[in-house]
This record gives C-alpha cells, sequence and structure tokens, in this order.
C-alpha cells in the first residue's frame, strides 16, 4: 500500500482540505504510531504525502490508538492517522484513519480510498507533483500533546479536587511492548496506585511477544508475584483492555463489561439502561444483564458495528470479549487506558476485590473451531449445516447456546458453543465443526 498516498487520499475524500481552506487555515493531521521497526518509515511516507499535499502535521510519535482519537478531537484536526497492527506479530502492520471528530471513517470513505488506490496501482492515476497553491505543509513534534489526553482520562475519576482516586491499589501493568509502554504506568501513578510495569521495553521487534492481552499468563505470574491487587493488560494499540485477579485469575472483556454497566447503573449514568455487545458475548453475560434488569443489544463483531449501534440507540457503553470497550462519555472508539482506570476505579471506590466484582457474571464453558472451507458462504448456507446447528440447539435448551457464521476475514467457517459442561460443549462443537468439514 501506498501510505502517502493513502493518507492524502483520505483528506480529499472527506473534504477535509476545503473545508479548513474555508476557514483560511491548511487542513491540520495527528499521527501516531505503535513501536515496531516499521512504524519508523511508514510514519514518514503518511507524513511526506500530508506534508506534500499542503497539510500541517502534528506528529506524536509513540502513543495509543485512541490518543491518536482524543487529540484528532480536541485539536480540531481534520484526520487522525495511526499506524499499527493492534494485537498482530511485529512483522505485521497497517493503517487506520480517524476523520474530523476522532471518529473512524465511514465504510464509504474507505472504499473510496482503497479504489483510488488501486487506481494508482493500474496506472491510472498518478501524482503531479506540484507544490500545492498554499505551500508545503509544516510538521512539528506533537509529543507533549500526549498530556492533554492523560489529564482527560484522569478527569474521568476525580472530581477536580486533586485527589488520588487509585490510592491503596498495587497494580501490575502489562504493556505488550506496545504504544502504551509509557503512558499507561504514568496514568495510573497519577492516579494514585503502587505501579509495577511490564511489558514496557519495546525494541520494533517484540511487541505481543509473550505479554500483552494476548498472552495474559505473563500478567498473572507478575500479579502473584508481587501481591498485587489487580492486573492491567494492553495490546500492541492500546484500545483493549483484559485484567487479573489478585489470585491470577483472568478477568475478560464480557466480566469487565457486565460490572461497569451495573456501576454506571447504580450511579444513574447508564443510558437506557442498555449496554451493547456483540453475538459472541458469553451466554454468561446475558444472563448476569437479565437479572440486573439491564437491557442487551447484540451486533455482528466489530466494533465498528458496536460504536454505530450505541450512537443509533444513545448508549454509553459498549464492548466485545477481547477487551475493545467504547465508554462513550469519555471517548469515540476503544480505549484501554480508560477501561482499565475505571475498572480499577470501581474497586477502589467499593473496597471490593476484582474477584468478587467479577462475580456479577458466571462464565460459561465456550468453545471456538475455527474451520477452513473452500466456499464459506456456500457452507454457512447449507440446508444441511441448518439442521445440525438445530439439532444441536435442542439438546442444549436454554443452558446452551450455539453460533456458527462465516468468518469475516478469511476463508473459514467459526464454531462456537456454550454450555454448562465444558465436555459436552467441546463433543457439541467438534460434532458441528465434522459437519462443516463434510460439507466443504
Amino acid at each position: 500500500m501506498d501510505l502517502s498516498v493513502a493518507a492524502a487520499g483520505a483528506m480529499d475524500s472527506m473534504g477535509a482540505f476545503g473545508t479548513a481552506r474555508a476557514q483560511g487555515r491548511r487542513p491540520l493531521a495527528v499521527i501516531g504510531r505503535d513501536p515496531r521497526a516499521s512504524g519508523e518509515f511508514l510514519e514518514a511516507a503518511v507524513v511526506a504525502g500530508l506534508a506534500g499535499s499542503g497539510v500541517d502535521v502534528l506528529r506524536l510519535g509513540v502513543v495509543p490508538t485512541p490518543a491518536v482519537a482524543y487529540l484528532t478531537a480536541d485539536l480540531g484536526a481534520e484526520l487522525g492517522v495511526v499506524l499499527s497492527a493492534s494485537h498482530n506479530p511485529a512483522p505485521d502492520n497497517g493503517i487506520k484513519f480517524f476523520s474530523h471528530g476522532g471518529v473512524k471513517l465511514p465504510d464509504a470513505v474507505e472504499d473510496l480510498i482503497e479504489r483510488t488506490l488501486s487506481d494508482l496501482a493500474d496506472g491510472a492515476a498518478a501524482s503531479t507533483g506540484r507544490v500545492p497553491g498554499d505551500g508545503f505543509g509544516r510538521v512539528r513534534d506533537g509529543g507533549p500533546e500526549t498530556g492533554r489526553y492523560l489529564d482527560h482520562l484522569l478527569s474521568t475519576v476525580t472530581s477536580g479536587d486533586g485527589g488520588a482516586p487509585l490510592a491503596g491499589l498495587r497494580v501490575v501493568v502489562d504493556c505488550a511492548h506496545g504504544a502504551a509502554y509509557e503512558l499507561a504506568p504514568r496514568l495510573l501513578s497519577r492516579a494514585g496506585a503502587d505501579v509495577i510495569p511490564i511489558g514496557t521495553e519495546p525494541d520494533g521487534l517484540n511487541i505481543n511477544d509473550g505479554v500483552g492481552s494476548t498472552w495474559i499468563g505473563s500478567l498473572a505470574e507478575a500479579v502473584t508475584a508481587h501481591g498485587a491487587d489487580a492486573g492491567i493488560a494492553h495490546d500492541g494499540d492500546a484500545d483493549r483492555c483484559l485484567a487479573v485477579d489478585a489470585r491470577g485469575q483472568v478477568v475478560d472483556g464480557d466480566q469487565i463489561l457486565a460490572l461497569l454497566a451495573i456501576s454506571l447503573r447504580d450511579t444513574g449514568r447508564l443510558a437506557g439502561g442498555t449496554v451493547v455487545t456483540t453475538v459472541m458475548a458469553n451466554l454468561g453475560f446475558r444472563k448476569a444483564m437479565a437479572e440486573a434488569g439491564i437491557e442487551v443489544v447484540e451486533v455482528p463483531v466489530g466494533d465498528r458495528y458496536v460504536l454505530e449501534a450505541m450512537r443509533e440507540g444513545q448508549f454509553v457503553l459498549g464492548g466485545e470479549q477481547s477487551g475493545h470497550l467504547i465508554l462513550l462519555d469519555h471517548a469515540t472508539t476503544g480505549d484501554g487506558l480508560l477501561t482499565g482506570l475505571q475498572l480499577l476505579a470501581v474497586m477502589a471506590r467499593t473496597g471490593r476485590p476484582l474477584h468478587e466484582l467479577a462475580k456479577v457474571m458466571t462464565r460459561y464453558p465456550q468453545v471456538l473451531v475455527n474451520v477452513p472451507v473452500e466456499d464459506k458462504a456456500e457452507v454457512a448456507a447449507s440446508a444441511d449445516l441448518a439442521a445440525a446447528v438445530s439439532a444441536a440447539r435442542s439438546e442444549l435448551g436454554a443452558s446452551g447456546r450455539v453460533l456458527v457464521r462465516p468468518s469475516g476475514t478469511e476463508q473459514a467457517v467459526r464454531v462456537m458453543v456454550e454450555a454448562l459442561d465444558g465436555g459436552q460443549a467441546k463433543r457439541v462443537a467438534g460434532a458441528l465443526a465434522d459437519t462443516v468439514r463434510d460439507l466443504s
């Protein structure tokens, strides 16, 4: 991908050039990245493409994805750009755009950018190389602006009295050798916690390697070794948050979402008495919300769909089992630092340990099987598969759940089965996976 063209194309596709220049100024873009080695030269390409198109660039350096989203909105920028592959291994990398206001680009705009890139690859378009009418954009270091982001996060748990809302808590934070390696420990320390950081030595190659939310065992070991009250795990770009209690037990995104939903309800801040989640949410989450009198809106897998439903219904809380939670009163996208801060604040405010708070829901055993196929749409639509799914649901009854769907990213069909008994869940999932293989 030609990232310089993609970035300039994003600005043009949103009409950002015209909007800013109608106000007598050059457009502004905010750029951040995670510590991957490839991010250094990809950042240079994006900066060159934007500045060469007459856009001023604020280069934040290594910062979490949600920091870019927040600062795009807070600084009134026309575009936010993140160079990161999130929870993926170090050799991977990618680009994400935020439009004015710090929200993700609409699908139509992303499609237009992809078509533009395709045209360039086919030789149908080319850069003129001309100097923009208003001159080249200027590039400046925006590192100090991250203080705005931390101040904002702290404001969500303080009343402006300069107190220490996490005082008395000992917390291990695992930054995955990623984008939050500096900011996450600093945030929790400023909030008053006794912080033990791990995963804070990025070398460009070790991001998500044996640490972070995809390798939660490292955090569990550190929490028990240090006698901490809790542990917080982020992924490479820190838009996710998982937790570990003092006993070393994992508290996943569904559990965090459940306890935050109940906390917001108890303080009268859960808009519409509703939380948004995806079809992958554990059955235990649904049962816990029903018992708490909280409505659940279910959407397809993907934070985009979660956010769309939240905006449409004017809800303030939604998220995924992966720990990608959106607190719309405070952020426009998933923010792992914000999620962790809110979770720890509930512990501090109630004086209850995390393992006790997490009991608001019981996790049902959940078995996931990814079955490669030649034609995922054809297999997923098969009458034989539908009959097998129906039989499985009848066997499990109200104490289980079955979800079979085509993958959104690869030629595969995903099988998910939940049941009170883990052995039964594994057996039913295996049988359904065999049916999928037979149909392929």
